[in-house]
């Protein structure tokens, strides 16, 4: 008979009450430090690369069945929960941006995600979970020395971009055969992304300092369901090693979404002297293309593991409101990521020797930017670093584990792009460090009684 462990079921109900809470948090599409990459398309994408273990590691997890977190990456994985798992994340960044004249150093730290898993029985488990779906935010000047047919006068345009998507998800994990098991991953993708363009010009007899501004804003919110399906399967090599091979594929996705378009007026006090609200209400789509993740791994089913994963997603299929690369304008292309990584856990029985019992984590991640500045290609790379620090407190029944992930990384360069049109355009590089902090909490919930 069975008999349920209710301080670990209230524990759990409590955490619940957390997880909803943080949906107003990771709603409100806080962003992690001016990108100016972040204004094509819907904004840095997720890519479906999980938790602060994946982060560690370089984005990589695909194949790699763990049962102390939550493997909501590939929805197969989750089969392998073995306590009920909370888990949540805290996301901090800093980076330097510069191009071939100037720089700046910027960076800031929001809530990362929030995941609860749990086995239903010995072939099936199940999670949902929040964490966000694309980031918006940028900021970003520009002043022209001349003006056509006025050499005296000077045009200033500034960019800037907030908000960005969010995604609440349920996964299920599902046992097939043996060493088989498949997933599927149902997710409400929500949020707003506002974006702004200026223009001011300055001549002789009144500069950029007194000169009237002009504003184009846009307001689009975006919502609706989206679908993930993953598959992995676990073989022996010898009698010490295994194998996994592992996919997921997110399917191609259109996005419902309501665009506002309004005109502004304001002094150089930056007060308001007129709006003019050019569309209200707009209803369009956003389409998304699918996204194909594939890796393998290895491991002893010990203390090591060692990760493989590779990604494609054809951007270049994106529209939004019928637009080719949305409202940027700027055309996409399509993305690769190849990601190698892995973990090494010393001695997980150690008594004498804590340090034995900490998981150490690295890896490497390359992936190809979806923008191509005159047809040259963008990359951002990253090596990444980590540890999982169990707390001595661990029971049969219940663990905490507090992990660290870390990954140092450069996308962009500082190119100079002549256009066809004889203007002048200059990339962007970010030198990022990214930072995660995360809580993983084990519980079983459901303990047979003894027969006395």
């Amino acid at each position: 008979m069975s008999q349920p462990n209710f301080v670990g079921l209230a524990g759990g109900l409590s955490l619940l009450g957390l997880l909803a809470a943080s949906s107003v948090a990771l709603g409100q599409g806080q962003g992690l430090g001016n990108s100016p990459y972040s204004r094509l398309g819907l904004g840095d994408a997720s890519q479906n690369l999980g938790g602060v273990r994946q982060m560690g590691m370089g984005g990589v997890g695909v194949a790699a069945p763990n049962g102390v977190n939550v493997n909501e990456l590939n929805p197969a994985l989750l089969y392998y929960t073995t306590r009920t798992t909370f888990e949540a994340g805290y996301t901090g960044q800093f980076k330097r941006l510069e191009n071939d004249k100037a720089s700046e150093r910027t960076g800031t730290g929001t809530l990362g995600y929030v995941a609860l898993s749990l086995p239903i029985n010995r072939n099936w488990a199940a999670a949902i979970g929040l964490k966000p779906y694309s980031t918006v935010d940028y900021k970003a000047q520009s002043v022209d020395k001349s003006v056509i047919n006025d050499t005296e006068a000077q045009l200033e345009r500034q960019y800037t971009g907030s908000g960005g998507l969010s995604e609440a998800y349920m996964s299920h994990g599902i046992r097939l055969a043996k060493g088989l098991a498949i997933g599927v991953s149902a997710s409400y993708i929500f949020g707003s992304i506002d974006q702004e363009t200026s223009t001011r010009i300055g001549t002789a007899l009144f500069p950029l300092s007194v000169a009237n501004r002009e504003t184009y804003q846009q307001h689009i919110r975006y919502s609706d369901f989206a679908f993930r399906g993953g598959i992995h399967y676990r073989g022996k090599v010898t009698d010490k090693i295994n194998f996994n091979v592992g996919g997921t594929h997110s399917f191609r996705t259109q996005f419902s979404g309501e665009r506002t378009l309004s005109q502004l007026r304001e002094d150089a006090n930056q007060v308001q002297i007129g709006t003019v609200v050019l569309n209200s209400d707009e209803t369009g789509t956003a389409q998304v293309p699918a996204l194909t993740q594939l890796g393998v791994s290895f491991d002893n089913n010990r203390n090591w593991s060692l990760n493989l994963d590779g990604a494609l997603q054809q951007w270049s299929q994106f529209r939004a409101f019928g637009e080719q690369g949305g409202s940027s304008g700027v055309p996409l292309s399509n993305t690769y990521r190849m990601g190698l990584g892995g973990e090494l856990t010393p001695d997980a029985t150690s008594v004498d020797h804590y340090l034995k019992r900490i998981t150490y984590r690295a890896g490497l991640s390359v992936a190809q930017m979806p923008y191509r500045p005159g047809g040259n290609v963008l990359y951002d790379r990253g090596v990444s670093w980590g540890f999982a620090l169990p707390l001595p407190t661990a029971t049969a029944l219940d663990a905490t584990t507090v992990s660290l992930g870390f990954t140092y990384g450069q996308r962009g360069n500082t190119d100079v792009q002549t256009l066809d049109n004889g203007s002048i355009e200059r990339n962007v590089k970010e030198n990022y460090l990214r930072m995660q902090l995360g809580v993983t909490l084990n519980n079983r919930w459901f303990i047979k009684r003894r027969i006395e």
